[in-house]
C-alpha cells in the first residue's frame, strides 16, 4: 500500500510516507519539525519532500492518514482540511485516529509491568486531553477526552498505570493523592506521524474525517446590535 501520514495537532508538523508497504521492500520518508505556529505554511513543502524521498507521486496514493485531534484548534484544522483536499485530488482514502492514540503508539512509551497506558496532554486552565489505553494493544479503553487533572487521576483505576504526555505529571500526583498507583514519562511528548505510518493499513475508513476539538472555541461571534437591527426594521417599514 502507498500511504501518507500527517500531524499538526501540538507544536510539531509532522509527515511520513510509505510506498509498497505490504511489500518485501517498502520505500519510506519522514520528516518531523518543531513549531509553534507557521503548520499551513510548511506542511505542503514537507508532503511534497518526503514523497519524492519515499520516490511516491501523488497519483500513487492510495490512503492517507491523519491525528484530527485533541489538539490545538488550528492543528487539527489543517490536517484534516490537507487530507480531505489531497483525498478529492488523488482518490485515496482518509483514516483517523487521535493525537492521544498517536502518542501512546510512540516507541518511547514504555508500559513496564503496567497494564494500562494514560496520555494526558496540557490543555490550560487545569485541564488535560486525557486518553486511556490497553499496554499490549493500544486499543482505546475509552474515548478521547477533556477532563480536569483531578478527574483525570480519578479515570486511571486502581491498577499502576504508565502516563505519558505534558501534563502527565500533574495526572500521576493527582492519582497518588487518590491512593491509585501512576508513573509520570515522557514530558515532551508529541505526535509524530511515522508512528501511525504502518498501523494505519488497518485502520477503519470512515465516512467523514472531521477534527476533533473537545473545547469549543474562545472567540465567539459578537451579539447583534439591537441599533442596527432597528435601523434595519425602520427601513423595512
Amino acid at each position: 500500500m502507498n500511504l501518507l501520514a500527517i500531524d499538526t495537532c501540538f507544536d510539531a508538523c509532522s509527515v511520513a510516507a510509505g510506498r509498497r508497504l505490504r511489500s518485501l521492500i517498502p520505500s519510506i520518508a519522514f520528516a518531523t519539525e518543531p513549531m509553534a505556529t507557521g503548520h499551513a505554511e510548511r506542511l505542503m513543502p514537507m508532503i511534497e519532500a518526503v514523497m519524492a524521498d519515499a520516490g511516491m507521486a501523488f497519483h500513487e496514493l492510495q490512503r492517507i492518514a491523519i491525528a484530527n485531534g485533541p489538539g490545538t484548534f488550528t492543528g487539527a484544522r489543517i490536517a484534516v482540511s490537507t487530507a480531505r483536499a489531497l483525498s478529492l485530488a488523488t482518490g485515496a482514502q482518509v483514516v483517523a485516529i487521535t493525537s492521544l492514540q498517536l502518542m501512546a503508539m510512540n516507541p518511547s512509551v514504555v508500559a513496564g509491568g503496567a497494564k494500562t497506558i494514560a496520555i494526558a496532554s496540557d490543555a490550560r486552565r487545569g485541564e488535560v486531553y486525557f486518553q486511556r489505553f490497553d499496554a499490549h494493544s493500544l486499543k482505546a479503553l475509552a474515548p478521547a477526552a477533556l477532563l480536569s487533572i483531578e478527574a483525570a487521576g480519578q479515570a486511571l483505576g486502581g491498577a499502576l498505570t504508565v502516563v505519558a504526555g505534558s501534563g502527565a505529571a500533574s495526572v500521576a500526583d493527582a492519582a497518588t493523592a487518590l491512593g491509585r498507583p501512576a508513573q509520570a514519562i515522557r514530558p515532551g511528548l508529541v505526535p509524530e506521524a511515522i508512528d501511525m505510518l504502518f498501523a494505519s493499513v488497518e485502520f477503519p475508513v470512515g465516512l467523514k474525517v472531521a477534527p476533533l476539538y473537545l473545547r469549543a472555541p474562545d472567540a465567539k461571534p459578537p451579539a447583534p446590535n439591537p441599533l442596527f437591527d432597528m435601523s434595519l426594521s425602520g427601513s423595512a417599514a
